[in-house]
């Protein structure tokens, strides 16, 4: 084109770099074409061989637009059948010699019907694109020749995954070529497919095999109702018989007070270390649940349609960003119930524990792909944007909502703190911290085993996610998981006579983060191949903030659910 123009950007495409410009190709509707010349004899000098050749090796794609449908890339399995993907790789590597694809056969798919006045209405409704490497023939008088007559043999180089290719002289290996053609071909075609489901085909790898979503889903609900037993037989028979046994007035009071976890009434609600650390992480835990919930409700009703690319993201950031008020409101509850004494630093604390992180370690990663020139690299403005949302929209409701929080009463507690702290006991192996946060860990991550591959596949392998349904279900299971696994730890805590059970609720649930990140290592080792540092540090930066994120939210969730069952319990004895 005489000028590259790029399209308007929201917030999601330019933090997921998807930058859209326009090309030089030249598509009439409905019209076909062959061997239109894209560009021809563009010199090929050493620094643009290195740089195509890295382009190669490191797997580098494009992705090709015609009215907001992506270029599918069809490949063909040994049985016959067919799959897509997305994305066009700018060459391929046969042996030591390296290939550029430089044909494109554009493949439009188009509908017909008729509108309200009977008119006849064409549209667009699907879009392949099948690449090749040639080495273009020069006729006398100029013109580029792309294939040869049908029927004689032909030498092209390409994909074998990759329909045949047009014939040609031989495919184009860079080499020590110094010059290079890009030529395409455009054919249309009839599709009985509506325009209202032409989407049907990039969704369709999120859709394949439901029979795996649902498998995780009865395996997670399997581990929800044990869990639910175990918390069930706690409450109903253990709880139950003790609450009848210490309110029965003709009970010895002394052996009444021997054992049993209502020893502790007067220690349990005793203020944990780190307080005001501890608020904050529950809020921000809550600011994350309510963006998560919100965004896949919304999600499942399609309210974020794949051709407006970058929206989920979007949604993602102002939801966290307006969530903030619940995440103020939450720590300064927690901050009146253990009448700590700064509340401008525990607010602080809490508009900060999680997006301080992450935009350390998003602006740490940018910054490397600021000194590599790469296209993947937030611009100065774009960060602003981000400091704005952060410091100017989320940081004061998390004010607006401490502001509201203070203004309650304190959360009230069943029973009195004793002055004087009661002497732990040794406390046996199997209710070591570390222990329990490795098993508490492990039952919320089995939970989203499943959905985790899915979404690291869709996120680093370039496959649509669209099973928002799956997504819910896991998201309500995990939640509940987290809380019951809390709830039970707790409990056999109090049981031996140990009362500082606080930061145990949190680390217990929360410990699933880390399985998170040692999952990303596994995923990294075994469905990635990445050559260069840059690539293996930027999958780690955001594995980890995908990973703190589940730390906090799941952490919150059963510290929150321990405090509650506590609450619940302790109000239910008769204690002088």
């Amino acid at each position: 084109p005489e000028k590259i123009e790029v399209e308007e950007h929201n917030l999601g495409q330019i933090l997921l770099a998807d930058r859209v410009k326009n090309t030089p190709f030249e598509v009439g509707f409905l019209t076909d074409a062959s061997c239109k010349v894209l560009c021809k004899d563009q010199p090929i000098g050493d620094a643009q061989r290195s740089f195509l050749e890295r382009l190669v090796k490191d797997n580098y794609q494009y992705q090709l637009i015609v009215d907001q449908l992506y270029a599918l890339l069809r490949h063909y399995r040994a049985d016959g059948s067919s799959a897509f993907t997305f994305g066009t790789p700018v060459g391929f590597r046969k042996g030591d010699e390296i290939f550029i694809h430089n044909h494109f056969r554009l493949l439009l798919y188009y509908h017909s019907n008729s509108d309200n006045d009977g008119q006849e209405v064409h549209r667009i409704v699907g879009f392949e694109v099948v690449p090749y490497s040639v080495r273009h023939v020069e006729t006398p008088d100029g013109a580029v020749l792309c294939a040869r007559e049908a029927g004689e043999s032909g030498g092209v180089l390409g994909d074998s995954s990759l329909p045949a290719a047009p014939l040609a002289e031989e495919g184009f290996a860079l080499g020590d070529s110094t010059k290079i053609s890009f030529t395409y071909d455009v054919l249309w075609q009839h599709s009985n497919t509506p325009w209202s489901q032409r989407w049907d085909a990039y969704l369709k790898n999120a859709r394949d095999n439901p029979i795996i979503h649902w498998f995780s889903i009865v395996n997670s609900l399997v581990v929800v109702l044990l869990l639910s037993g175990i918390v069930a037989m706690i409450l109903l028979r253990v709880l139950y018989r003790d609450i009848a046994k210490y309110n029965e007035l003709l009970v010895d009071e002394e052996e009444a007070e021997e054992t049993g976890w209502k020893l502790l009434h007067g220690d349990v609600f005793r203020k944990p270390a780190h307080s005001t650390v501890l608020a904050a992480l529950a809020g921000s835990g809550i600011q994350l649940v309510g963006m998560a919930f919100v965004t896949v409700i919304f999600a499942g009703l399609g309210v974020f349609s794949p051709s407006y690319r970058g929206s989920l993201l979007q949604a993602v950031l102002l939801l966290w960003t307006f969530m903030g008020a619940a995440a103020g409101y939450t720590s300064a509850r927690l901050y009146k119930m253990f009448k700590s004494t700064n509340w401008k630093m525990t607010t602080i604390r809490t508009a900060l524990v999680f997006p301080g992180v992450v935009f350390a370690v998003f602006f740490l990663l940018n910054l490397v792909l600021w000194m590599q020139r790469s296209s993947a690299a937030v611009s100065f403005s774009a960060l602003v944007f981000l400091l704005l949302l952060w410091f100017g929209i989320s940081t004061p409701l998390v004010f607006l909502g401490a502001y509201v929080g203070f203004k309650q009463q304190p959360i009230s507690l069943p029973v009195r703190i004793n002055k004087i702290p009661r002497q732990i006991p040794q406390q046996p192996w199997f209710m070591q911290p570390v222990l329990s946060c490795v098993v508490g860990g492990a039952l919320p991550f089995g939970a989203m085993f499943t959905e985790l591959f899915f979404l690291f596949s869709s996120i680093w392998q370039h496959r649509f996610y669209y099973l928002f349904g799956f997504l819910f279900l896991v998201l309500v299971i995990l939640c509940v998981t987290c809380a019951e696994i809390s709830i039970t730890f707790v409990y056999f805590q109090l049981v031996c006579e140990d009362y500082l059970w606080w930061w145990r609720s949190f680390l217990c649930s929360a410990s699933s983060g880390f399985y998170v990140l040692l999952y990303a290592v596994y995923y990294y080792h075994s469905r990635l191949k990445l050559t260069h540092a840059t690539g293996a540090l930027i999958y780690f930066g955001y594995s980890f903030i995908m990973a703190y994120a589940c730390f906090i939210l799941t952490g919150a969730i059963g510290f929150i659910a321990s405090f509650f069952f506590l609450r619940k319990i302790y109000g239910s004895i008769k204690v002088d």
